[in-house]
């Protein structure tokens, strides 16, 4: 499994241990990932997803998951979030039509 953020692409960065020596080692710096299960609203269902902390945050100031996703590039999506995104698209394009 990859640490990255399904939602934000947010991944593993690398950089050096610097001693107090001054002696550098090659170091990776791990994403904050939490599993959580986000709740679609124009679906229905839960969701289980791997994100950041910081995409957490973001989910829950942009209003939940459908407006994240909505909102949020398709480069930026896992596989799994691209096509969840395209559902909600979907579900939401029908019932706009049926109200209209």
């Amino acid at each position: 499994m990859s640490r990255v953020c399904e939602l934000t692409g947010k991944g593993v960065m690398s950089g050096n241990n610097v001693s107090h020596a001054n002696n550098k080692t090659r170091r990776r710096f791990l994403p904050n990932l939490c599993s959580v299960t986000l709740i679609s609203d124009a679906l229905g269902q839960r969701y289980r997803l791997k994100v950041s902390a910081h995409a957490l945050r973001s989910v829950e100031h942009r209003g939940g998951l459908d407006a994240f996703l909505l909102k949020s590039h398709e480069n930026e999506l896992s596989q799994r979030a691209r096509l969840l995104k395209r559902q909600i698209a979907k579900k939401l394009a029908e019932t706009s039509e049926a109200a209209a």
